[in-house]
């Protein structure tokens, strides 16, 4: 199988699962640049790709450099999401499959224009959310295809984080909405809700809270609550924050008419109604604490593959960009829901 050539754009904190995933998809892919704009960087990366078997990979400020060399297929994008509609409309134009980090832009309507560019390009676009690809969500999705568990009955989402002010929000554009769009939702939590809606549907927001605690000063929102109407009609649960000191791993529970579902950061616990009890082991460490990437790359990996597959193979990654823009609607839509409520102004005085 011929490897497809593939550039990575911005070398923040964010590359580094890409840049481990690209070192074990040798075989499929060849990694020849790296872009960033800030050239101090370059030293930190040069040892890194030392690392990671990566020493051939040029790296380059210039993008149209990157963009004029034919032997570049795809691009990965691991910018701040208010670079990601100009920077893909770039490599879109210049014939370049695109995959995105999340989320797809900082406004919907961003969002939305992104997708209807890539849509029109007829190139594969996909958009880095990868918790649907961990070994324990693969098989949830497996049973709930074969309908083994029964009808859904109930569905609790929690994303308890932690961030700090100084680790983290006193970073330039950390938890603004002209960097990064949002605050715990559109910025950490995105890849819980995504999975979760993935698999249980979401048909309606009843109402929401969405407040920022004195834990933070942040101009985005650090605290979030929302009753939800799941696709099927049952009852849905969702809480997300970045203010819950020291950070846990990620939870859902799905309750069926023939088993109970919980699923806590990777790892599956299916418990049958007839005794049965099915374990699927996963990585613990999820990036829910200051360390926000402590876990391991292996997701990315997985979701990597599926990107390659889609390009060699002519059809959408499983993450495409209508997928990723259900998600962000769904954000948008619980966001609305608790502007409604005086809980959405700054909590400080409560």
């Amino acid at each position: 199988m011929k490897k497809i050539g593939v550039a990575l754009v911005g070398l923040g904190p964010g590359a580094e699962p890409h840049l481990a995933s690209f070192s074990a998809l040798q075989e499929r892919m060849d990694l020849r640049w790296c872009v960033t704009r800030d050239i101090a960087k370059v030293g930190q990366v040069h040892q890194k790709r030392q690392s990671l078997l990566l020493a051939n990979v040029r790296l380059t400020s210039d993008l149209n450099e990157v963009l004029a060399d034919a032997a570049v297929q795809a691009v990965v994008l691991a910018t701040p999401a208010n670079t990601h509609l100009a920077i893909a409309r770039q490599t879109l134009a210049a014939g370049k499959h695109t995959l995105v980090e999340k989320p797809l832009d900082v406004s919907l309507q961003r969002a939305e224009e992104l997708v209807q560019i890539a849509d029109a390009s007829g190139l594969c676009f996909g958009v880095v959310l990868q918790h649907r690809f961990r070994p324990a969500a693969v098989r949830l999705r497996e049973l709930l295809n074969a309908g083994e568990l029964g009808p859904l009955q109930a569905g609790i989402l929690q994303v308890p984080w932690w961030r700090s002010q100084a680790g983290y929000y006193d970073q330039p554009g950390r938890g603004t909405l002209e960097r990064d769009g949002g605050g715990v939702l559109l910025t950490q939590a995105i890849h819980s809700i995504d999975l979760f809606r993935s698999l249980v549907g979401v048909r309606k927001v009843v109402a929401a809270q969405v407040v920022t605690t004195a834990t933070h000063q942040m101009e985005t929102e650090d605290f979030v609550s929302a009753l939800l109407t799941l696709g099927n009609g049952a009852p849905g649960n969702l809480m997300a924050s970045t203010a819950m000191y020291p950070g846990r791993p990620e939870s859902m529970e799905l309750v069926f008419s023939h088993a109970n579902v919980s699923l806590v950061g990777g790892r599956l616990q299916v418990q049958h109604h007839d005794g049965r009890t099915e374990v699927v082991e996963g990585d613990a460490k999820t990036g829910s604490g200051d360390s926000i990437m402590d876990f391991s790359p292996e997701a990315h990996t997985a979701l990597h593959r599926d990107f390659l597959d889609a390009i060699t193979h002519g059809h959408a990654p499983t993450v495409s960009g209508r997928e990723a823009l259900l998600t962000h609607r769904l954000i948008e839509e619980i966001l609305s829901a608790g502007a409604e409520e005086p809980q959405r102004h700054h909590a400080a005085s409560l």
